[in-house]
């Protein structure tokens, strides 16, 4: 079964409201005016939407990602949110801080799964390629087509790759429990 519970489904769409209204401070939908981008409020609902469509698919499929290749493999998977990595992006976005850390959630996977190093390997890299993929469609999209492009695509794209680019970089240093751990320890496994 793809969701195992309502709890599941539940922490999906906290995740979703908590990623577009914490990016949201970060990222400011291109139909604005000057002035109105200078105000600090706390909730607008233009950024909300924009941020929405940019971050939430990098990260909601990066976890669907990891959940759905453990599937493949037979393991029970399931999606956790992580209330302390979402408390500190709201503590972030709500001082205005110019940087972000935000780890809103991880796929747990069962125990008794029995999945092999690499195998842990594959599942582990499965959400930063689906990062890889939307950092660089939208970079050849805008290199490509850059003079042909509407404003509001240019900026969507250039945001999506950004922000891709950086969790793909992110998520894979060779460190557990960044997915690059798992990642690395996969591949020492192999070669080693």
């Amino acid at each position: 079964m793809a969701f195992t519970s309502i709890r599941e489904i539940f922490n999906l769409i906290i995740l979703i409201a908590a990623i577009a209204y914490i990016l949201s401070g970060y990222i400011k939908s291109p139909d604005k005016s000057l002035l109105k981008m200078r105000r600090k409020s706390l909730f607008d609902w233009d950024d909300f939407k924009f941020a929405a469509i940019i971050a939430v698919p990098a990260i909601l499929f990066h976890e669907l990602a990891h959940k759905f290749v453990a599937i493949a493999y037979g393991a029970e998977a399931t999606f956790e949110i992580f209330g302390f990595g979402i408390l500190l992006g709201l503590f972030l976005r709500l001082i205005h801080s110019p940087f972000l850390l935000l780890a809103p959630g991880y796929v747990l996977i069962s125990p008794e799964a029995a999945l092999s190093v690499q195998q842990f390997g594959i599942v582990a890299f499965a959400g930063p390629f689906v990062n890889l993929i939307f950092w660089l469609v939208p970079a050849f999209i805008l290199k490509t087509q850059k003079r042909k492009l509407k404003r509001r695509t240019a900026i969507f794209l250039f945001y999506t790759s950004f922000i891709n680019m950086w969790l793909f970089i992110f998520n894979m240093i060779p460190f557990n429990p960044l997915d690059g751990g798992k990642v690395f320890a996969a591949l020492l496994s192999a070669f080693g």
